[in-house]
């Protein structure tokens, strides 16, 4: 790939700017919950009559911004009686009919809750104010993780073409993410799953998959330090085993990117009205990437995809080294990464990584995991050539699932030799209160 990465800089951060609460023209659906309040029914005209007690209709209270928030009560007895009969006669009227809230939709299962995850604007992450940066927070699929998408659509697609029948056993490699996906498509559909880990896998994840039945095959020794090697090997072992065993093979199946493009990318696209003028995606199996750029090109945009890759990962004629940090490169090129390219490449380092977790906490309060650090960093190392565009960002997973790592000063300074003072400071943060 003749395309030169870019490396994430440690920026600076600007202080002292006031940032506008409205610089951007709303684009993201904009969601507002509408509250029954029993006291705008006692809303009255200033007359002292025996008159019935006046009130708006109730779809009228609920949808006008104006409604006053603490209206004015007549403050004797008789019409404190009065104003509670009408309330009761009222909310009982209101929930044989209309209700204030939207019909909250029931799902066939919890595999149908995965997708259409939020969206959110970071006003606050970037140095300058110029960038429409919004974030597609895939943590919030029902597994924990944008792996969510392939691992059904593998496992459903195999299901209905006979690949895979209730009761086989699914085999996987996995470092997190996608086998908790895996672990849970599997349990709703009756299906045994093994998951194939190493070492370097979260414990955190590792309990995770265990707690929805999954089964865990350690590979704890791995020649050269090939870890996935060691994985794909133990794979195929399994696979001899038992022909009631299937493989999805996160690494070719060309499902994974699919997945992707018939939900991830789709649901930006229709959220910002095709308006992205540039996506950063986090790449492993390059599957969320492929999927997004393939829907991009079908639908005639000119949305830019940039690939956020990690230092010592093989992708794009990457140099295989180490990495601490799960979820984001590669020590193998997979075959779904094959041949692939993208309008531009950055590469970030573990500690970038970190520092922006740190830093998409203190601006922003969201908690991110290391790829999602990774993303972030990589826009913010763009962003004097972003101004005035509108940048979507896709954060894979939450910092929840790395609290025992990332967002611990002692394994930080162990494992990646920096100390949380020089991290809040690459992050552009002051120092933390002693």
């Amino acid at each position: 790939m003749s395309l030169q990465p870019r490396f994430a800089p440690h920026l600076p951060a600007r202080t002292g700017i006031e940032r506008a609460a409205e610089l951007f023209s709303p684009r993201v659906v904009q969601f507002k919950l509408a509250i029954f309040d029993p006291r705008s029914l006692l809303h009255q005209r200033a007359s002292s009559s025996n008159e019935d007690i006046p009130t708006r209709p109730v779809e009228e209270t609920q949808n006008d911004p104006r409604r006053p928030l603490a209206p004015s009560v007549r403050d004797d007895l008789a019409s404190r009686k009065a104003a509670q009969m009408n309330i009761r006669t009222q909310v009982k009227t209101h929930s044989q009919s209309a209700t204030p809230f939207a019909a909250t939709r029931i799902a066939d299962n919890v595999l149908d809750l995965i997708g259409q995850t939020p969206m959110v604007r970071l006003p606050r992450y970037l140095d300058r104010e110029d960038v429409n940066l919004i974030a597609k927070v895939e943590a919030l699929n029902p597994g924990g993780s944008a792996k969510d998408r392939p691992a059904r659509h593998m496992i459903e697609r195999a299901l209905a073409d006979g690949r895979l029948k209730a009761g086989d056993t699914v085999v996987e490699s996995s470092s997190g993410n996608m086998g908790i996906g895996l672990a849970q498509a599997c349990a709703v559909h009756g299906l045994q799953f093994i998951c194939v880990v190493d070492p370097n896998a979260q414990s955190q994840n590792v309990a995770i998959i265990h707690a929805l039945g999954g089964q865990i095959e350690l590979v704890d020794h791995a020649p050269d330090g090939d870890f996935l090697a060691a994985r794909l090997d133990r794979v195929a072992a399994l696979l001899k085993e038992d022909t009631r065993r299937f493989w999805p093979n996160q690494y070719a199946n060309l499902d994974n990117p699919a997945s992707h493009e018939l939900g991830t990318i789709a649901e930006i696209d229709a959220a910002l009205g095709g308006q992205v003028d540039v996506l950063f995606v986090a790449c492993s199996s390059t599957g969320t990437a492929r999927g997004c750029r393939d829907y991009l090109r079908r639908m005639g945009r000119k949305t830019k995809v940039v690939a956020v890759d990690a230092m010592g990962s093989t992708l794009f004629n990457g140099n295989a080294g180490p990495r601490k940090i799960s979820g984001m490169g590669a020590g193998r090129i997979p075959d779904l990464a094959k041949g692939q390219e993208f309008d531009d490449l950055v590469r970030v380092s573990d500690v970038t990584c970190v520092a922006g977790c740190r830093r998409a906490v203190a601006r922003e309060g969201l908690l991110v995991g290391g790829s999602g650090g990774g993303v972030l960093e990589a826009v913010r190392s763009m962003q004097s050539e972003l101004a005035g565009q509108t940048v979507a960002a896709i954060i894979h997973d939450s910092g929840s699932r790395y609290l025992g790592t990332v967002f611990d000063p002692e394994w930080v300074e162990r494992e990646l030799g920096i100390c949380e003072a020089d991290v809040r400071a690459l992050a552009g943060l002051a120092p933390a209160d002693s």
